[in-house]
Parts: C-alpha cells; structure tokens; sequence
C-alpha cells in the first residue's frame, strides 16, 4: 500500500489520539468553569446533535422507536453514570492522570462481567489487560498519582457502568 493512500489512515487514528488522549484533560478543565454534570451534558448533547444533524443532511432516516429507547438505556449507563462519575470525581479535585489509570480498568471489569454471564475468557485476555494496565501506569508514573479517594472510587463505579 502507498504512503498515500495510508494518509487518510494516520490521519484518522492521529484524531484519535488527540481526541481520546485530551479527555480527561479538558474535563479537568471544563470543570473549574461549569457544574461537573451540565459540563458533561452539554459536551454529549452537542455531540448527539452535530452527529444527528450529519446523518440527517446525508438522508438517513430517524431510528424506530425500540431501537432508540435501546439507545437511551445504554447511553444512561455509559454518559450520564461512566462519564457522569468522571466528571464529578474530577470536579472533586481529581487529577486526570488518576482517572486515566483507574478507568483504564473498564476491560478488566468487562472481562470479569464476561465470566459472570458465563462466557469463556482466555489467559491470552488477561495478559493483554495487565500489560495495558501496567502501561497505563507507567506513562503516568511521572505524574501526581495521589487525590481524592472518593472521587477515585466514583471513577471505578464509573469504569464498572461502561464494562457492564
């Protein structure tokens, strides 16, 4: 494959990493300004409605109604409680750093639900989560990994809600 054609690839993974990477960041930040959960409100119905508006001039039609009720129970589960806690926990003098390394555990907690619900997991699976774990850890080792225990267990029940 040319570099060229690969371009559109980086570029993407690039917003990626700019867009994932600054979360917890600007959280920190859109929390000294707003109340931690109308900051988190208005960052994910902006979202929702830029992406509606994109599907909507593209010609999509609105789902049916079973389908967007599906929707809203797991977008309660992942925005208002995952990011709802993270928000507040940040608010709480949190730093991002904490955050990331404790929500970094969302995959062991899905792997964990997995084995509740029955479904097989492989040794494979587990090394993956402890080496990704222990990188999550190691890139912020330099950093202020000390705060609030509450806000930090707010996050984990946070990190729970997007396994489950």
């Amino acid at each position: 494959m040319r570099f060229r054609q690969l371009l559109p690839l980086f570029g993407a993974l690039f917003a990626l990493y700019i867009i994932w990477g600054s979360t917890y960041f600007v959280i920190r930040i859109g929390v000294e300004s707003w109340p931690p959960l109308m900051m988190a409100g208005v960052r994910f119905l902006s979202a929702g409605m830029l992406l509606m508006a994109f599907l909507l001039l593209r010609g999509e039609k609105l789902p049916p109604l079973r389908q967007t009720i599906n929707a809203a129970l797991i977008g309660l589960l992942l925005l208002a409680v995952g990011n709802g806690l993270v928000t507040v926990a940040e608010h709480q003098n949190v730093p991002s750093g904490i955050a990331a390394v404790v929500v970094a555990t969302v995959p062991l907690f899905t792997l964990c639900f997995s084995y509740f619900f029955g479904i097989k997991t492989r040794k494979l699976e587990w090394v993956g989560i402890a080496i990704g774990l222990a990188g999550i850890i190691l890139l912020n080792s330099g950093g202020n990994l000390s705060g609030n225990p509450w806000g930090a267990i707010l996050i984990l029940i946070g990190s729970m809600s997007w396994a489950f």
